[in-house]
């Protein structure tokens, strides 16, 4: 027996239904079937190009994946040299963020990163890539830094989000994300930002308050995990898929959405696949990125920079 259609195929079928009673009309003046017709027709034709609830939920699972390159892994393949910062100058060194001073491509440039760690033990040091206030104090100081010394800001983005325990909230978790995006809000260098696996809430965003916003080709950025959708909307995480499908996190949905300025391309079957050549890849979209905006005035820069993010979420009639 056949599936019951769902999702974007039942809004095709109505949409198709009432293509073919406006075709069969008799076209009056001034009705305006016609126009009519052509709209329908371009519905049709943007919701047959959409992705399948299992093509996007298949970028949340590329995103993931155990093998994708981690911020470390692209600095060794980018970057001809690399000073790393540690500690936050205040409490402690949080190992979710790695950040200092590197050489790509014949220029210093400023680094701030997640870092996910490989095995289980590393994972824990760095707390799963979920940073804690601290993490996002060094983050800071090395963008102040870079503004001080007229470095460019590269950042790479992936994941979970933020560190949800106890002790990061007594530490002031929401604050110091605050405080970290309000920096690099203010920053007069040229800065660009990629979320290179999972972009995950609060946590992501800290780092990407930049002038460009790039998404590899099979990451996702979102607000919320699908995992925590699913229990909010239905009290079942196990619906993460169909979350996922309902709110978009992909590269192509926030392209579109005009959360991000690019997408940078992958080897084929993902990052994971091929290190070397997703590293070239991301390397070329960063550098263009770069170029694009550090001839403008800082001032403008910033501005402009302030002005985007404000208007985020904002819908006008």
């Amino acid at each position: 027996m056949a599936a019951e259609p769902t999702g974007p195929e039942v809004e095709q079928l109505r949409l198709r239904e009432r293509l073919a009673k406006l075709r069969g009309m008799r076209l009056l003046g001034g009705v305006g079937v016609a126009g009519e017709l052509a709209k329908l027709e371009r519905q049709i034709e943007r919701i047959s190009a959409e992705p399948s609830a299992d093509e996007v939920w298949h970028s949340v699972e590329l995103a993931r994946h155990e093998d994708r390159p981690y911020t470390l892994d692209y600095v060794e393949r980018m970057c001809d040299d690399f000073v790393e910062l540690r500690g936050d100058r205040t409490f402690e060194d949080n190992r979710a963020i790695v950040a200092g001073l590197a050489r790509f491509r014949g220029r210093t440039v400023a680094l701030v990163g997640h870092q996910k760690g490989r095995t289980l033990e590393e994972r824990y040091e760095r707390s799963f890539g979920m940073p804690y206030p601290e993490g996002y104090r060094k983050a800071m100081r090395v963008m102040e830094l870079a503004d001080r010394h007229g470095f460019p800001l590269m950042t790479l983005v992936d994941t979970p989000g933020a560190y949800p325990g106890v002790r990061a909230e007594q530490h002031g978790q929401g604050g110091w994300i605050a405080r970290c995006q309000l920096a690099m809000a203010g920053l007069g260098v040229p800065s660009v930002a990629c979320v290179i696996g999972e972009g995950g809430s609060g946590g992501a965003v800290a780092i990407a308050v930049a002038d460009r916003v790039l998404m590899q080709e099979n990451a996702i950025y979102s607000v919320i995990s699908p995992e925590g959708c699913a229990a909010i909307l239905w009290r079942d995480a196990s619906e993460a898929k169909k979350a996922a499908a309902a709110f978009k996190p992909d590269a192509r949905h926030c392209l579109e959405l005009g959360v991000i300025d690019g997408i940078v391309p992958e080897p084929e079957g993902g990052a994971h696949a091929d290190h070397d050549a997703a590293a070239t890849l991301l390397a070329e979209g960063l550098e263009l990125a770069l170029h694009e905006v550090e001839d403008e005035d800082p001032a403008v820069r910033r501005s402009d920079r302030r002005a985007r993010f404000r208007a985020l979420g904002v819908f006008t009639g």
